[in-house]
């Protein structure tokens, strides 16, 4: 058998990661712990507001998200392979696109009301919250409209 070259192995690395996915039983963790950690972020703000904790909540958020952005669906075909595909171009667009205007429409309408208004970048939880969001929803809507 023949060496493969360092393209060759990239190439095929990069197809492996390309096609990776979780089995279809990590949605439900997924919700669980997304479900759960919002429930507990509410009761964070209302009992206990300490700042400590929330870093932490946010990880476990986006990781129960990702868990279910990343996961198989029971039927998974080259089609919902496609939709799952799209849905992550559009989220990716969409949330640049908004992280960029959102900022400027703020600062705007700080202005429009007379308020010393700075412009405030978003930080990367709500980057992240908002990508991942943005695909389960679209991916959701386009499966929806497909069938």
């Amino acid at each position: 058998m023949p060496k493969q070259t360092i393209c060759e192995r990239e190439r095929s690395h990069l197809e492996k990661m390309n096609k990776f996915q979780l089995g279809n039983k990590f949605k439900k963790i997924g919700y669980i712990i997304a479900l759960g950690t919002f429930v507990l972020m509410i009761i964070r703000k209302y009992i206990d507001n300490t700042e400590a904790i929330r870093p932490v909540l946010h990880g476990v958020l986006l990781i129960g998200l990702l868990l279910v952005s990343l996961s198989k669906d029971k039927l998974e075909d080259e089609f919902i392979d496609s939709l799952r595909s799209q849905s992550y171009r559009i989220a990716f667009i969409l949330v640049i696109i908004y992280s960029l205007l959102q900022p400027v429409i703020n600062y705007l309408v700080g202005l429009a009301f007379n308020q010393n208004e700075e412009i405030k970048t978003f930080g990367f939880f709500q980057i992240l919250f908002f990508m991942l969001i943005v695909q389960l929803t679209v991916f959701w809507q386009l499966k929806k409209l497909n069938n």
